[in-house]
């Protein structure tokens, strides 16, 4: 399967996800150079959707980063779903890229409790120089939330996301930033600000039906292209994320 795809006429190249399920829902994927909130409470799978999208695309060739903010990547490969397709010789090729954050802001003399202007700036200009160093065309930050919090007031925030976006957009990397968020609260983000300048949002959650815990998703913008704004069962499983489209009255349908 190819790593990009052009859609007729005017549409733009598209960065196929790798999700079965997601890009069906994109129309065809994510479009090249979004920046998309996967946004979520703890346990709605947003952390394998992440990790999926990087490994699919490195399989197809285009280098991959997921920088880890809170969790010691060591230990989240450890945790999570252990996929089929997974590829070892795509960590030590370079493909596929993991990089702990707090060894960016050790580097970079920004280890404290709140981010200045200056020092928010520096750490979005340093994420930038790695994608361009190592020539990534996928990226996952995990989480923007925990980043959110170290800079803690609301317009350096807006500064940082705003910055970050649109310099990875130029370079034509597409991005996932995790955000997350308490059950059954109001929003998307806990700032309120990242979904306001993000290019796509995509919304997991869990459903209660006969007494099971159902995961979620529904991709609620995408600028770029026409999708679906339909809610669907996730499944995850070592295939891969598994899309079901859940019906009106809370059942499931048994298309794929």
């Amino acid at each position: 399967m190819p790593s990009k795809e052009r859609e007729a006429g005017s549409e733009r190249e598209r960065c196929v996800t790798g999700i079965q399920g997601l890009d069906h829902i994109l129309n065809g994927g994510i479009p090249r150079g979004n920046t998309v909130l996967v946004s979520g409470s703890v346990g709605t799978g947003k952390t394998s959707i992440c990790i999926e999208f990087l490994v699919r695309g490195a399989l197809y060739g285009e280098t991959s980063l997921y920088l880890s903010v809170t969790e010691p990547t060591d230990k989240l490969l450890r945790n999570v779903i252990p996929f089929d397709f997974w590829d070892d010789k795509l960590v030590k090729q370079g493909k596929l890229q993991f990089l702990d954050l707090p060894r960016v802001y050790e580097k970079l003399g920004v280890d404290k409790d709140e981010l200045s202007l200056e020092e928010s700036r520096r750490l979005a200009d340093a994420i930038v120089g790695l994608v361009e160093e190592g020539h990534i065309r996928r990226l996952v930050l995990d989480s923007g939330t925990s980043v959110a919090y170290r800079i803690k007031e609301e317009e350096r925030i807006r500064d940082f996301f705003l910055r970050l976006g649109q310099a990875l957009s130029a370079k034509g990397c597409t991005s996932l930033l995790v955000a997350e968020v308490a059950p059954q609260v109001p929003g998307y983000s806990r700032f309120g600000l990242e979904e306001a300048i993000a290019d796509g949002v995509i919304v997991t959650g869990n459903l209660e039906r006969r007494g099971d815990l159902l995961r979620t998703l529904q991709v609620v913008k995408m600028r770029g292209t026409q999708h679906s704004r339909a809610k669907y069962v996730l499944d995850l499983t070592t295939s891969g994320v598994l899309l079901v489209p859940l019906l009106k009255g809370g059942s499931v349908s048994g298309g794929a």
